[in-house]
């Protein structure tokens, strides 16, 4: 059996001057074929959940794992942040650079890519989304589902080997929506999805999560309701562990 991608191990974080703990000893194994989906009501903690596991927050108690090895330093959290991309709840937050194509190629270039290659790469990455041509586009001008997926983009051009994306339909129009569930369909990779959007999960996510009492709660019932549906992909199985 090989390391999940991501272990957390009796987590628990509490804002300071809070009442209750919003994460209390969970647990949490993500491994390299999984895509999770999480829902819940908000402040429910799917979002510190993200953020520890990125190292924005450190638990107060509990360990993360990355391929199984411990990561608790900063310098530790960088490599978890080079190998997964996190795509923010809110795009301007994300968006960096006033220009689309700086900005996607930001990633890249940080992460040693020649200019040239850079703006190739980010100009394949906006075409694989739908956003041919708009390199050169003002980032606060495009509408908010546009906004989203330059913010995907960004994300995407770092080639990370797993997501965690933050209410990614959040803003999108049903055409955008859709064409997000093909891209990430097609992409392949293993992701944690925060969403509301119960049919946006059980179209690309196959294992379902809410957080009660601080700790993760495995729900199976996003399985008869994308039956209900129809699942894009024809028939299919489910494989139950």
């Amino acid at each position: 059996m090989s390391e999940p991608l991501l272990e957390l191990s009796q987590v628990s974080f509490t804002y300071p001057g809070a009442a209750g703990a919003v994460l209390e000893a969970l647990d949490l194994r993500f491994e390299a074929t999984q895509r999770i989906g999480l829902f819940g009501p908000n402040g429910s903690g799917k979002t510190t959940l993200l953020h520890v596991i990125m190292g924005l927050l450190r638990p107060q108690s509990g360990m993360v794992r990355h391929k199984g090895r411990e990561v608790a330093t900063e310098r530790d959290f960088r490599e978890v942040r080079r190998s997964i991309g996190m795509l923010l709840q809110n795009a301007d937050d994300q968006i960096i650079y006033p220009t689309v194509l700086d900005d996607v190629a930001f990633g890249p270039l940080n992460r040693g890519l020649p200019g040239e290659a850079a703006r190739e790469l980010a100009e394949q990455t906006l075409a694989m989304l739908g956003l041919e041509g708009f390199g050169d586009r003002l980032a606060h001008r495009l509408s908010g589902g546009e906004k989203k997926l330059v913010s995907l983009a960004g994300v995407l051009a770092m080639e990370p080997d797993a997501l965690l994306l933050d209410e990614p339909t959040g803003g999108l129009d049903p055409a955008t929506r859709e064409r997000l569930v093909e891209i990430l369909e097609r992409l392949g990779k293993p992701m944690i999805i925060i969403s509301h959007d119960w049919d946006f999960l059980a179209h690309v996510t196959d294992t379902y999560y809410s957080i009660g009492n601080g700790r993760l709660i495995r729900n199976p019932d996003l399985i008869l309701h994308r039956h209900v549906h129809g699942h894009p992909m024809g028939d299919h199985e489910h494989h139950h562990h």
